[in-house]
């Protein structure tokens, strides 16, 4: 006797050996011999051969009408035996009652199952819901196929074009597009977005990082909505002064300015001056939740996205021959007594800007040897000498603190890179830190911004302030954790008691919220803490904190990947193959020419700051990595070119908005917090 069987949701058939109780000691074609318990048994026969039987039921399956089929079953629950008799004519032959088991169990659209061997015929309405969802999958798998076909061969299908941004950071997994994407990937054995950029949809590399950081960061895109201009309706004095500016040639936000006034007494009285658009932007205005929605604005080589209207910014840039409304901090300083600041003055005024000067004019000029020696002509050389003085004491009385608090003092010995970008083809321009006028404007805006942090406290009015030092951990961990915090606390990186960012209120949200409390400590004095916007542990302040910490790192680390992808451009550009770079710590090197960072495994020993050079054996733009092998070690760390680069201690604490390589953390480089505070401030 032979047995048609279900096991496991599938139909078998074999021989029955014997038989105990209720299962049957079966053995199959293949020879194997299994238990089949009798419930499971859907037809004992003798013959066909159970191969045979099995091979002449797929058939009878292969040929049934399953329409006529669902039409002959009715409404009402049946056996398969029933149903076998109505569609054949007569009680079914065992290939043909197991070829109609086939058919039922293997069309679950027209009929359910009910029980072993039984079922019921589904709703009509059910039937033709489901035959148009298996139509419609059908021609989706067509078009589906049409689209790999098209990808296969470097095209982009046009339904795919409006959505190529969609699909490649945040897709749909379920819609033919994505399906067809992932397809076509397999099959080409490549990456969406190298895939994207091979039919188009993409144009380059660069839009392929810039479009993702968009995507993520400005879903509705960079663009401003039309908001009218505010402007300045409190009376302000003019201020007697013929203030300038310095910043890079590319600068537009133009936000402090210096003034220098000799006093009869043979003091000096020495200003700056701050872009006030808080004198015209109101907390909760238009223009306010524009800002308050971008937090910062986004810098990267040849570009920027501002974080308020060129109009505004236009309406309140410390523009040269103008007379803008700013927030003044005036410092009058004894020369003869090493430049001691005597009394400070905030208030709110006109400010006349005499010059826009640009660092690409004044750094040949403007250096530590020609201030010393009077040599040179150039605008506002007077100012220079006295800033300069300033400056340098300033510097010295950051650096007894830092020592105060354990610290060595700043190294200045290492080279910031200028990105200029256009049509496309970029410059590095190399830069030494510290140089006299990179001094002088980051000494002031540190002076103003620890001034201005110490007024809010004392005037008991809170602001956003920067904190570094004090943190969970120990050692050098510790003091080079920096936090934003609403109370002013100590800033050990750069020597100062308090640290509140107030001097870039065009580009930093922050600052344009420190500044509308400062004119409220400016105008008020002991009743400002009633006035202020932001009150004591205001809720909101606290949001605002948070919500521009993580506008800021994704901000930076967009930076660091665009500046990364310009140095991969400049190689291309150049045909660089064999070059120099530098040591950093261990495996981490960095290119003397560029601030391009590599990762070389297997890197013998060498001390920090030794000069290597390299053959650069490929780079992709796509993903930002690049691959050298060492050639020589060249030099020894006591080289010049190493000295550019030497690290202080303190190197084991990621600078903020310094990480050169964020997409490759193995070879992020640690760096000095301070030096990225001294250069954000000179910005």
């Amino acid at each position: 006797m032979n047995l048609f069987f279900e096991e496991s949701g599938d139909f078998k058939v074999g021989t029955v050996l014997s038989q105990a109780g209720e299962a049957y000691q079966v053995e199959m074609a293949s020879g194997k011999r299994t238990k089949v318990k009798v419930k499971d048994v859907l037809l004992q026969y003798e013959k066909p051969a159970p191969a045979e039987l099995l091979e002449q039921a797929k058939g009878v399956s292969a040929e049934i009408d399953l329409d006529f089929l669902w039409e002959v079953a009715g409404e009402e629950e049946f056996g398969f035996a029933e149903l076998g008799a109505e569609y054949f004519g007569h009680a079914p032959l065992p290939f043909e009652a197991a070829g109609l088991i086939l058919s039922l169990h293997t069309a679950p659209v027209y009929f359910y199952k009910k029980g072993r061997g039984r079922y019921k015929a589904a709703p009509e309405a059910s039937l033709k819901a489901a035959l148009a969802g298996i139509e419609k999958k059908k021609q989706q798998a067509l078009v589906q196929a049409g689209y790999v076909d098209e990808l296969r061969q470097n095209r982009l299908p046009a339904a795919m074009q409006p959505m190529v941004l969609q699909l490649l950071f945040k897709p749909d997994k379920n819609t033919i597009e994505y399906k067809a994407l992932e397809a076509a990937c397999t099959e080409l054995h490549t990456s969406a977005p190298r895939l994207m950029l091979a039919t188009g949809g993409v144009a380059t590399p660069k839009d392929l990082h810039l479009s993702k950081f968009l995507f993520e960061n400005f879903p509705k895109g960079a663009g401003f909505p039309n908001v009218p201009v505010p402007s300045v309706t409190a009376r302000l004095p003019v201020a007697e002064v013929a203030a300038f500016s310095i910043d890079d040639v590319t600068t537009t936000e133009i936000d402090d300015a210096f003034s220098v006034q000799p006093l009869p007494d043979g003091t000096v009285k020495v200003g700056i001056h701050i872009a006030a658009p808080g004198l015209g932007i109101r907390p909760d205005d238009a223009i306010d939740k524009m800002a308050r929605q971008r937090m910062s604005t986004v810098y990267m080589p040849g570009d920027k996205i501002t974080m308020l209207p060129d109009e505004i910014v236009n309406a309140f840039t410390l523009a040269e021959g103008t007379t803008c409304p700013a927030l003044s901090l005036y410092a009058t300083l004894d020369p003869k007594a090493d430049w001691a600041v005597i009394s400070t003055d905030t208030r709110a005024e006109m400010v006349p800007i005499a010059s826009n000067l640009r660092h690409n004019q004044l750094d040949d000029v403007v250096n530590e040897e020609t201030l010393a020696s009077g040599e040179g002509e150039y605008p506002h050389k007077a100012d220079f000498a006295v800033l300069w003085q300033w400056a340098q004491q300033l510097e010295q009385g950051r650096m007894k603190k830092r020592e105060g608090f354990g610290l060595k003092p700043e190294q200045n010995n290492r080279v910031d890179f200028n990105f200029y970008v256009e049509n496309d083809i970029v410059s590095v321009v190399r830069r030494k830190r510290g140089a006299p006028l990179d001094k002088i404007v980051a000494e002031l805006m540190i002076f103003a911004n620890s001034t201005w942090g110490k007024m809010l406290h004392d005037h008991g009015v809170p602001g956003i302030y920067r904190s570094q030092g004090g943190g969970t951990g120990n050692g050098w961990a510790a003091k080079m954790q920096v936090r934003m915090v609403t109370h002013a606390a100590p800033h050990q990186g750069l020597g100062v008691d308090q640290y509140a960012w107030s001097t870039s209120p065009l580009r930093r949200y922050t600052d344009l919220v420190n500044q509308w409390q400062i004119i409220a400590c400016a105008e008020h004095g002991v009743t400002a803490p009633l006035v202020a916007p932001f009150k004591p542990r205001d809720a909101n302040l606290f949001a605002i904190v948070s919500a521009f910490d993580a506008a800021y790192a994704a901000y930076g680390d967009f930076q660091s990947n665009m500046e990364r992808y310009w140095c991969l451009r400049w190689l291309a550009q150049e045909d660089a193959r064999q070059v120099d770079a530098v040591v950093l710590k261990d495996e981490i090197l960095r290119l003397v020419d560029i601030p391009l960072v590599i990762k070389l495994p297997g890197m013998p020993a060498v001390a920090r700051g030794a000069q290597v050079k390299l053959d650069l054996l490929r780079w992709d733009e796509v993903d930002l990595s690049i691959e050298a092998r060492l050639l020589e070690i060249a030099a020894a760390p006591d080289d010049a070119a190493g000295q550019d680069y030497e690290e202080e201690e303190g190197a084991d604490a990621v600078a903020e908005g310094d990480a050169v390589e964020p997409a490759n953390p193995a070879a992020e480089v640690e760096m000095a917090e301070v030096t990225a505070e001294t250069s954000d401030v000179a910005k």
